[in-house]
């Protein structure tokens, strides 16, 4: 038996609204409630592009994914996977490569628990396989990918972290903890590997889109977890000596967009800084 979008998950907090279930909606899936409803019309009444910069960056993913398979990769870790909705990487992948395996992994609940459901209707448990973990403990959650067996963590592999480190990762003492995370997943990655990354920015948006952003960091800030902004050059910091691929850190709207695929959506922009978030894709030498 499945639950509806309305009935409670255990672990799922509904006193405040949550960034995955929030985005969930952005996407136009049902994993969200009624306070994630409301607080997202907030969000867009402050900054109307939100939604579109969240299927963007959806958009982004899947193009990543559909020219890493084309490059030979077969394995993706996807840390921060969120609720499974528009097109997820391991159906993405499977267009392209039907043998390739997907781990995914959240510390939200509710994503953790609808990717489970997802994986038992249309999955293969020797390929696919979902973990409740966090991206702060990059050793431990390293380890739980090694026990599921379905990827081998001695051979090249693509570790996408989308849409996640603007999202505060605090320690203990309150200090963000994402980019000293990611240089140790970089450490952990076999020879051959990649990295994929997306992040909102600040840094070259337009005057007023600048604007309205500040505004919507303020209410996530408020209502649900703290966010961390970074500039193009921060960002291109969280890719270490990593080999960036063509066109490099690059707003997510043009990131390789001729690599589309059937499910991809499809977001048209002015101007591509329009989607307020940076991506870009690194090899590990």
């Amino acid at each position: 038996m499945t639950q509806g979008p309305e009935e409670p998950i255990p672990g799922v907090d509904l006193d405040r609204p949550s960034v995955a279930r929030v985005y969930d909606w952005y996407l136009g899936g049902t994993a969200n409630w009624a306070i994630d409803r409301e607080f997202g019309k907030m969000v867009l009444a402050a900054f109307p592009a939100g939604m579109y910069c969240a299927r963007a960056n959806r958009a982004f993913l899947h193009r990543a994914v559909r020219h890493l398979v084309r490059r030979g990769v077969r394995q993706f870790v996807d840390i921060g996977s969120g609720v499974p909705t528009m097109g997820n990487v391991h159906q993405i992948a499977d267009e392209v490569a039907p043998d390739s395996r997907v781990v995914y992994i959240d510390r939200e609940p509710v994503a953790v628990a609808h990717s489970r459901i997802l994986l038992e209707r249309h999955g293969d448990p020797t390929r696919h396989a979902v973990i409740h973990g966090d991206l702060r403990e990059p050793d431990e959650l390293w380890q739980s990918v090694a026990d599921t067996g379905v990827v081998d963590l001695g051979q090249p592999l693509a570790l996408l972290v989308t849409a996640v480190l603007h999202i505060q990762q605090p320690g203990p003492d309150g200090r963000d903890l994402g980019p000293e995370a990611i240089a140790r997943y970089r450490e952990m990655l076999p020879s051959g590997s990649y990295l994929v990354l997306s992040q909102i920015t600040h840094d070259g948006l337009p005057e007023d889109l600048a604007r309205q952003l500040h505004t919507v960091i303020e209410l996530y800030d408020t209502n649900v977890s703290k966010h961390v902004l970074r500039s193009n050059a921060e960002i291109r910091a969280l890719f270490g000596d990593f080999e960036l691929l063509d066109p490099g850190v690059t707003w997510t709207a043009a990131w390789h967009p001729e690599e589309g695929g059937p499910n991809t959506p499809v977001v048209d922009f002015a101007d591509p800084s329009e989607a307020a978030m940076l991506a870009g894709v690194a090899r590990k030498r």
